[in-house]
């Protein structure tokens, strides 16, 4: 499908995608298929896991389980360009792009659940909140057409959120108001998401009643028929 175009591309800074630019013509010169680089995501993303979970065993993880959560977000930047780089982008390939990154974010906060240096019941909301943000995004795509991206926890913020809250946690294991700095990297991030998802509902809730009838929209050459559908519901009940 070599004219396929994203609809919605997630906002990139332009340093940060910099980095990929030598990678990503290595990848189209040797002929990598872009779902390969979604995979390695979820490989960075389980090496990611793997270390919280024995932080509390060797601490030195604290340091390393970060750098793979920014090695699963370079992943999944690194993905998107190769596709349209090498003329791979696909309807296929939005939902190899989608359903590993929810598989990252399990595999990250389980690996924090367990590390025995924070509340467990705070890090699963965590990573119910994470998917419900990402969900809301998808279902904005799937309602209006448009991706939502909006919000102050969006996935490159939960990542870099756990960065900081993990090379914090590092360098201090003290506890502030019974809670290590682990909970409250978690609370933070719950809390984060909390807003993120009443935003982009409200923008994609502002999208629809912006929407007449007539006007263009993902599902406006099915309005028509479905309008008349409605209309011979209404007879036929008027009937009874």
């Amino acid at each position: 499908m070599p004219d396929y175009h994203p609809t919605s591309r997630r906002p990139i800074a332009g340093l940060f995608r910099r980095t990929a630019t030598a990678a990503v013509h290595l990848c189209v010169k040797q002929g990598v298929h872009p779902d390969t680089i979604s995979y390695l995501s979820v490989v960075a993303a389980a090496g990611a896991g793997v270390c919280f979970y024995f932080s509390a065993r060797w601490p030195f993880l604290l340091i390393l389980a970060p750098i793979l959560c920014v090695a699963r977000l370079w992943f999944n930047m690194l993905d998107g360009m190769v596709a349209l780089a090498s003329g791979k982008a696909s309807l296929r390939g939005e939902i190899v792009n989608e359903l590993p990154d929810r598989v990252s974010d399990i595999l990250i906060f389980v690996g924090v659940a367990y590390s025995n240096l924070d509340n467990t019941f705070i890090a699963y909301w965590a990573a119910i909140m994470a998917i419900m943000t990402a969900y809301i995004g998808t279902l904005g795509q799937a309602v209006t057409g448009k991706r939502r991206f909006e919000g102050l926890m969006s996935k490159q913020h939960r990542m870099m959120l756990l960065v900081v809250g993990s090379w914090t946690a590092f360098f201090w294991r003290g506890m502030a108001g019974g809670l290590s700095v682990l909970d409250w990297t978690l609370i933070v991030l719950v809390v984060g998401c909390l807003q993120t998802i009443v935003v982009r509902l409200m923008k994609m809730l502002k999208d629809l009643r912006s929407r007449q009838a007539g006007e263009k929209g993902p599902h406006s050459d099915l309005l028509p028929a479905y309008r008349e559908r409605e209309k011979d519901t209404e007879q036929v009940g008027g009937a009874r």
